[in-house]
């Protein structure tokens, strides 16, 4: 009886980061869903739940049926993700310093 072979399946995990500097790339340049994904330090996956939604900030184009990403579309989303991230909230929900009563 032939024995069951496993079935190749995609790595989905947080993909090691760029080894690139994406700051020296000109604008123009196109990268991978990979790629990408490791410069904005997210999972293949997230990417590609992103590519659902038409209105989400991080721009890419279809090139021979693959998804590529403007290296300025990145920098860009990267810009406005710094811009909007809000700063650590505290332990307590008062938010003053005061720690919570038991």
């Amino acid at each position: 009886m032939p024995r069951a072979t496993k079935r190749h399946r995609k790595n989905r995990g947080m993909p090691p980061p760029a080894t690139f500097d994406i700051d020296t790339l000109p604008g123009s340049s196109n990268l991978t869903a990979l790629e990408a994904a490791a410069v904005i330090r997210r999972t293949p996956g997230a990417l590609e739940q992103w590519r659902r939604n038409p209105n989400h900030p991080l721009k890419w184009r279809y090139v021979d049926g693959r998804p590529l990403y403007r290296v300025d579309a990145v920098r860009d989303y990267l810009a406005r993700c710094d811009k909007t991230t809000k700063p650590p909230q505290p332990h307590n929900a008062r938010g003053d310093g005061r720690a919570a009563r038991p």
